[in-house]
């Protein structure tokens, strides 16, 4: 086994299931602490931080900048954890970040809202009320996360490649079942093919994240195409200077990679009275 991603609903046992698997295997867990230090260690302020951590961001907000540093960076730092292999990822978007890839399973759990708002009045001693209240504005955020980031919605079972209800089973026994499933599920070569990808995948968000927010070129919808052997930059610029900077930059962090670059050059037209 390499690389699980758990998905989950709040009071579903999420935490308490992803925790006691990676215990039971061995693995690291990677969980909502270890992503926001690595972030604000690249620069990702607490403020952005509690505004799109699994939020639901406002207009403005999905739009800007410090939308997609909070995104490119949060790939990057999941990507270089998933490079080490055996580890369980709790939330952020883990299960799409890593979707199709060789050797990564999947997990949604899930509950009932009755079973959900009995265990948060029971947790904290809330009324019902209180209780639902949360539910509601927690299915929304990560919702709302979800299709700012990634356009889809988490709760698709298609996403996944097994989804668990909670209602009947303890944390531990709903990680016996991910740690079964996933021992009769996944390859040996399945989990080298995926790890290579992921190399792939981190080379690629390391160049972009260099050019956009270290050197801060001025490249428009940029991405960086990485196969086993060439580098793609692609994206749209207005200057040949910027172009040929990023392509310098990708070929310095190529590792071996052959670099070409598909990036569209645009020029502004300014009109005069």
């Amino acid at each position: 086994m390499a690389i699980i991603t758990i998905s989950r609903q709040i009071a579903s046992y999420g935490d308490e299931t992803a925790s006691a698997l990676a215990k039971a295997l061995g693995y690291d867990f990677i969980d909502k602490k270890d992503l926001e230090h690595d972030l604000v260690s690249r620069g990702i302020s607490e403020s952005n931080l509690k505004q799109y951590d699994e939020r639901k961001p406002g207009f403005w907000a999905s739009l800007s900048r410090n939308r997609d540093q909070y995104f490119d960076y949060l790939r990057e730092i999941i990507y270089t954890y998933a490079l080490k292999g055996n580890c369980v990822f709790i939330g952020r978007g883990g299960f799409a970040l890593l979707q199709g890839i060789p050797g990564c399973y999947a997990v949604r759990l899930i509950a009932s809202d009755d079973v959900r708002s009995t265990r948060l009045m029971k947790e904290f001693d809330w009324s019902e009320k209180k209780a639902r209240a949360l539910i509601t504005e927690s299915d929304t955020n990560r919702e709302g996360f979800h299709k700012c980031f990634f356009d889809m919605k988490p709760e698709e079972p298609a996403h996944y490649h097994l989804v668990i209800n909670t209602d009947a089973v303890t944390a531990d026994i709903a990680a016996d079942i991910i740690r079964h499933a996933c021992s009769v599920t996944i390859s040996p070569s399945e989990e080298k093919a995926g790890l290579q990808r992921i190399g792939e995948l981190l080379i690629g968000q390391k160049i972009v994240n260099r050019i956009a927010f270290t050197e801060e070129l001025p490249i428009y919808f940029l991405d960086a195409e990485v196969t086993a052997a060439e580098i793609i930059l692609h994206g749209v610029a207005d200057s040949v200077t910027c172009i040929d900077r990023a392509i310098s930059i990708a070929q310095e962090m190529s590792e071996g990679h052959t670099v070409s670059s598909q990036i569209n050059m645009v020029n502004e037209y300014k009109t005069y009275p």
